[in-house]
């Protein structure tokens, strides 16, 4: 059978949100936080949980300015993606994350989750938001 699992990550400086899609690519779910520890042990640990979860696509937050331009952090998750595309040997997709923090914090506020419970979930959920809106723009 023919999986078509995606992996969605809000990358971060100090950390990264991960999400994974149901074996169909048409739900995302919420998975975990990774707590950065750089960039090589990043992307080998990211590429092995890839490999592991038999994921087929890899989505990642794009953080462009509000006009679409691209920032200095865009320029550090695109170089970041290139070099999980490389080692992972699995093709790398970018999503605009515009304003999904803000949607994620806003999607545990309505849940009446303390403020340190929030901290918590957030890069994780917006890592769900980015896929989800990645897979919906798909269809």
């Amino acid at each position: 059978m023919q999986y078509d699992r995606y992996m969605g990550l809000d990358y971060g400086n100090a950390r990264i949100g991960i999400a994974f899609s149901d074996l169909s690519g048409t739900i995302a779910s919420a998975d975990s936080v990774y707590k950065c520890k750089g960039e090589e042990e990043d992307v080998v640990y990211l590429s092995d949980l890839a490999l592991k979860k038999e994921v087929r696509h890899i989505v990642i937050g794009l953080p462009l300015n509000a006009d679409g331009t691209e920032s200095e952090m865009s320029k550090r998750v695109l170089a970041f993606g290139q070099k999980l595309s490389d080692v992972s040997k699995i093709e790398v997709f970018y999503q605009d994350e515009r304003y999904t923090s803000f949607e994620a914090e806003e999607y545990l506020k309505e849940a009446r989750l303390p403020w340190d419970k929030r901290k918590a979930l957030l890069d994780k959920v917006s890592a769900q938001i980015i896929l989800q809106n990645y897979l919906d723009e798909r269809k």
